[in-house]
This record gives structure tokens, C-alpha cells and sequence, in this order.
């Protein structure tokens, strides 16, 4: 990846509609090396998609809670066994797995903590292995990679 690459990344990064015209005239390329270049970056996996970005709050999702989770098992099968039950939960937005006291942090969105507490009681603490949570409410957003 060079100048132009990194560039074409993020100018998309900020705004994935813009038209390959612009994007061309904004990198400094005219249209088909453009053109050509983001078709590499595509393949390549450096651009992995596109997608819309939602308003959650205007959805009814405005609630945000990080759980903490430790597992009671941490062998690879267990691991995987509750990576994939991880993915049935919709309300779950992001799962990663951290080195710490404990094993996994999820970033979880509902409508409000008498739905988080019920997700929390019913599909979170009922995953393979999980053996405790903790939950960490949030009071406001500064960043938000997703906005």
C-alpha cells in the first residue's frame, strides 16, 4: 500500500457513497486508476465492505452495556463452543477476547437496562462455560466508532 492507497481508504473510511469520480478527483488519480486501485483493495481484504451506519438510538437501541466474562473453561473447544453460541445473540455488538482476570468483554445494545437485564439473564449468562459477568452501564458516548 502506498500514499494514494491509504488515502482511498480514508476518504471511503468517511464517506463509503462517494462516487468514483470524486473519490479520483480527492486522491489526486483519474478515474480508472482510481477505479483499478480500489478493485485491489477489495481484493485484497484491505476493504473488507460497505455498509450503511445506523442511528441505534432512533431504533429504540439506546442502551449500552460492556459485560465482562470469565469462562469456567478455557481449553480451545470450550472456546469455540462459545465463540459460535456468542453469534446467535443479536443483541451482542461486539465480542472480544481479552488478556486479563477474565476472558471475554462484550459490547451489548438494548433499549434500556430492564431489556439488558433480561439479556443478561437469559441468553448471556446461559452461553457454553460462562462462569461469571460483571457489567459495566454507559452514561454517554464520546467516540463511537460505529457513528
Amino acid at each position: 500500500m502506498d500514499q494514494i492507497d491509504r488515502r482511498i481508504v480514508e476518504v471511503l473510511q468517511a464517506d463509503g457513497r462517494i462516487t468514483i469520480t470524486e473519490l479520483a478527483s480527492r486522491v489526486g488519480l483519474s478515474k480508472t486508476p482510481c477505479q483499478i486501485r480500489l478493485r485491489r483493495l477489495i481484493a485484497d481484504g484491505i476493504i473488507r465492505g460497505f455498509r450503511a451506519v445506523i442511528d441505534p438510538v432512533r431504533l429504540g437501541l439506546g442502551h449500552i452495556a460492556f459485560a465482562e466474562v470469565k469462562l469456567s473453561d478455557t481449553r480451545e473447544p470450550a472456546l469455540a463452543e462459545f465463540r459460535k453460541a456468542v453469534l446467535q445473540v443479536r443483541e451482542i455488538e461486539e465480542c472480544h477476547m481479552i488478556a486479563s482476570s477474565f476472558d471475554y468483554l462484550l459490547k451489548v445494545r438494548t433499549a434500556d437496562i430492564h431489556s439488558y437485564r433480561r439479556v443478561l439473564g437469559e441468553k448471556i449468562s446461559s452461553l457454553p462455560h460462562v462462569a461469571s459477568t460483571s457489567t459495566f452501564v454507559v452514561m454517554e458516548s464520546i467516540v463511537d466508532a460505529g457513528a
